[in-house]
């Protein structure tokens, strides 16, 4: 099972996490843990080009299945608008792929 941890403050993401695989199906053929993968790296490559949000920390493995992403101006309040709706949009289609196939395969957490 795939778990995705959003941490907010005032109602602001400052920190997401993704960690472990799916196991939808054999590695290559998963889905499931392809459709999350692709969201959560979108929305970096979109809030990257298309933002001035930084990101105070990125950590991707691959093989564990882990991308843990930090955006420090969020924690005082400052965000650009831009990055908000982009990862709003992030957890739509995360929400759509758990409603999709299920929540033994991929689990939404916020904190």
């Amino acid at each position: 099972m795939t778990e995705v941890t959003f941490y907010q403050k005032d109602e602001h993401v400052y920190r997401f996490r993704v960690d472990g695989h799916a196991s939808f199906a054999e590695y290559g053929e998963d889905v499931v843990c392809a459709a999350i993968s692709m969201l959560t790296i979108n929305t970096l490559n979109a809030i990257e080009s298309y933002t001035d949000e930084p990101f105070k920390e990125i950590c991707i493995n691959q093989k564990e299945g882990v991308i843990d992403v930090e955006f420090p101006r969020r924690k005082t309040g400052e965000y650009a608008p831009e990055a908000e709706l982009l990862i709003k949009s992030m957890i739509l289609g995360l929400e759509t792929v758990k409603e999709m196939y299920g929540e033994k395969y991929i689990n939404i957490l916020n904190k």
